[in-house]
């Protein structure tokens, strides 16, 4: 802990224990001589906000009841413990036995907001820079004579990532009870870059949680991170001992005098600027000025979510070594200049940029200064009062999450493994989260399997007013597999937009898996011609009395758009699906409910002239989705069960968008 100089004071200094308001409610529990026990350790992350795992307070605390209780260390409010509450935790479903580590943060709000007290530094980074090597903090419950809690502190060691947010200690290192919910200080970087979650019963090492778990608050982790870079931003300008002036003295930073370095007192500032500003539109905005600003394919791995000016500035870090300002300064350019063309004020940003340029070479000032926009952010948009629909994006045009379920070999019944990922125009095929080992899932738990982190993607890459596209790649065999039906939440709020079934709520497409890798030609030349249309027709798909034929789709016109009134995963609408892929047919309409017999039903004409009547007013084949998406939004608000077009999927399979190929022809053995 040494070379962190007066880091591990101020952490110490931000750490605390949590403990029972001492009122008598019933289950506070109290040491031998009758003072109240601690729950756990926490972290001033913010002002006012205390950071901690959320299996600290579940024995004794819910979301959304006025439970009170206390959190204290040496230095805050002179020793005085003080009061606090919780304001939300990450928990869905408080009764399991255990709380996934992915599930296991809380965030505490102090009831006096004019309590002084110091706080860490929190990273800015998805990733994980440096050794393995850190310093962990917490508190521990004191033996007889001691105090009820006792600080606590101890070089560890990171030897295994687990899942996206697991981190393993490797067993050197006994944590003792109470530790849960401490900080990790990463001594290289000097800043904090995990939580504490968990000790291995009887046995050295543990687990903790990545600084990124925090990024699933969504709105709350904004405006807490907000607050942070805002009081470090003011703290740093009033007192020369503050966690940026200590990150400067660490080795591998930047000389304070090469201004062509982006140094710990520059990055405080910039992010204090930051702060200050909107919060942008969605994911997809940063994600475009990352790129732009890194000048260079994004760092391996998988891609984190964007919520935050923040989290950009965040993404923009490359090897451990010195930082290059040129990045830091083009990103901030852009940054003010999104804000800018958006009619937002980002003058103090805009004017410290200028006033940074000064001290660098005059090819980086020259590129910085001359930098625009990327041309899909300054796009005029559409007024929506003069928008019947949202066209489903081409290449580059927008982000679309994907959904790839891919059958397990040698299971029955039939398993899927899958895999999410945010197609952004970037080329990066890493998934944003997958389970791609073991037995795989069922094909009735896998909305169960997904909500989590389907709805933290969807929270990354969703604009105000234009929901992500969801994209759902899987065999023919499950075509009929009712996506636009799944919910994100089993229980929400009525005016919850998770409450909507996907398909009402956001554009919900099928894919067929068979077609990932290189398009064939007759996919992409049929493409061609139908993204050419401006009026299209409903093809009555097999025609009534007669089986699909190859002919039948191969002599369709490309405005011609395959209906079929009976399900596409059996009988003759399998066949007839077969053949309209085989024919290069991209999009395609069917009935997942409809009928298995030959003959058709009397239904199957509303159900045609239903479709007939929204593809007749189509303007462009990138409208379809969505007229769909308003056509399901009608029903779930008219709960109209008896609509033609309740179970009517849609296959929109883009070519000039292929699916990356899967694994080159290996089998898993049974």
């Amino acid at each position: 802990m040494g070379e962190a100089g007066h880091l591990d004071a101020l952490a110490r200094a931000a750490t605390v224990h949590i403990l029972p308001a001492g009122d008598g409610s019933g289950d506070d529990r109290s040491t031998g001589d009758g003072r109240p026990a601690m729950w756990g350790s926490g972290f001033f992350v913010a002002p006012g906000w205390v950071l901690t795992c959320a299996h600290v307070l579940r024995p004794y605390v819910r979301p959304g009841r006025e439970r009170v209780f206390r959190v204290r260390n040496d230095v805050l409010n002179g020793g005085t413990p003080v009061e606090a509450r919780l304001a939300h935790w990450l928990v869905t479903d408080a009764a399991k036995d255990r709380v996934p580590v992915a599930e296991d943060l809380a965030l505490v709000r102090l009831l006096d907001e004019d309590v002084e007290h110091e706080c860490v530094w929190f990273t800015d980074r998805a990733d994980q820079p440096g050794g393995d090597r850190k310093t962990a903090y917490g508190y521990r419950p004191g033996g007889p004579g001691d105090d009820p809690a006792v600080p606590w502190s101890a070089d560890v060691e990171i030897n295994q990532r687990d899942g996206p947010y697991g981190m393993r200690f490797a067993p050197q290192a006994e944590f003792p009870k109470g530790t849960s919910g401490g900080p990790v200080l990463d001594p290289s970087t000097g800043a904090v870059v995990g939580i504490i979650k968990s000790r291995r019963a009887d046995r050295d090492g543990g687990m903790a949680i990545a600084a990124s778990a925090l990024r699933q608050f969504g709105g709350l982790y904004g405006e807490v991170l907000a607050a942070h870079d805002r009081w470090h931003g003011v703290r740093s300008a009033l007192t020369p001992y503050h966690w940026a002036a200590e990150q400067a003295k660490l080795p591998g930073s930047s000389p304070t005098a090469d201004g062509d370095r982006w140094t710990p007192l520059d990055r405080v500032e910039a992010l204090g600027l930051l702060a200050e500003l909107a919060a942008p539109a969605g994911s997809s905005d940063l994600a475009a000025l990352v790129r732009q600003a890194r000048g260079e394919p994004p760092p391996p791995g998988r891609p984190p979510l964007l919520h935050t000016w923040r989290d950009g500035h965040g993404r923009l870090y490359g090897n451990d070594g010195p930082l290059e300002a040129i990045a830091f300064l083009h990103y901030l350019r852009l940054v003010a200049l999104l804000v800018e063309h958006r009619d937002g004020d980002a003058k103090a940003l805009a004017d410290w940029v200028d006033r940074r340029l000064r001290n660098v070479r005059p090819p980086v000032r020259a590129i910085v200064t001359l930098t625009r926009l990327p041309e899909a952010l300054t796009a005029p948009a559409e007024p929506e009062s003069g928008r019947d629909v949202i066209p489903y994006p081409g290449p580059g045009e927008g982000p679309t999450v994907v959904v790839e379920l891919e059958p397990v070999h040698y299971e029955e019944p039939e398993r899927f493994y899958w895999r999410i990922r945010v197609d952004d125009g970037d080329d990066s095929e890493e998934p944003f989260e997958a389970e791609e080992t073991g037995r795989g899932v069922l094909p009735e738990d896998l909305i169960r399997r997904l909500r989590q982190p389907l709805a933290e993607v969807f929270e990354g890459v969703d604009t105000a007013g234009c929901p992500a596209p969801l994209e759902v790649v899987l065999p023919v065999d499950h075509f009929d597999t009712a996506v636009h039906r799944w919910q994100l939440s089993e229980m929400a709020k009525l005016y919850d937009t998770a409450h909507l079934p996907l398909g009402a709520h956001r554009r919900v497409v099928l894919r067929d898996i068979a077609r990932r890798g290189e398009p064939a030609n007759v996919w992409l030349a049929r493409w061609e011609l139908t993204a050419e249309s401006v009026e299209f027709a409903a093809s009555r798909t097999p025609p009534p009395g007669r089986p699909p034929r190859s002919r039948q789709f191969q002599d369709m016109p490309p405005a011609a758009i395959p209906v079929l009134c009976r399900p596409a995963s059996t009988g003759l609408g399998r066949k007839a699906i077969d053949l309209a892929l085989e024919a290069g047919h991209g999009i395609a309409l069917w009935h997942t409910d409809g009928h298995t017999a030959s003959r058709c039903l009397d239904d199957c004409d509303t159900f045609h002239a239903g479709a007939a009547e929204v593809l007749g007013r189509l303007g462009s084949a990138a409208e379809l989705p969505d007229r769909l998406r308003r056509i399901r939004e009608e029903i779930h608000r008219e709960r109209d069960a008896g609509h033609w077009a309740e179970a009517v999927a849609v296959l929109y399979d883009d070519p000039r968008r292929p699916v990356a190929a899967g694994a080159p022809g290996t089998l898993d053995s049974p």
